[in-house]
């Protein structure tokens, strides 16, 4: 039971030290924005929020 544990956060702690490489070892580093608006990629297919794309329908409704 104990090494399931033991191995389980250990296996936690290696995940969370690889996805923070960036952040603790880049001087200025920081996670990616994970808002889609933030995304050029996205932004250049014409993808957008689903807030955004509510607001913009409803404004083109009542118009």
């Amino acid at each position: 039971m104990w090494t399931i544990i033991l191995f389980t956060a250990g296996f936690l702690a290696l995940a969370v030290v690889l996805l923070g490489v960036r952040v603790f070892f880049v001087k200025g580093g920081r996670f990616p924005s994970p808002h889609i608006s933030d995304n050029k990629y996205l932004r250049k297919k014409g993808i957008s929020c689903a807030v955004s794309t509510d607001a913009q329908e409803r404004k083109e409704k009542l118009i």
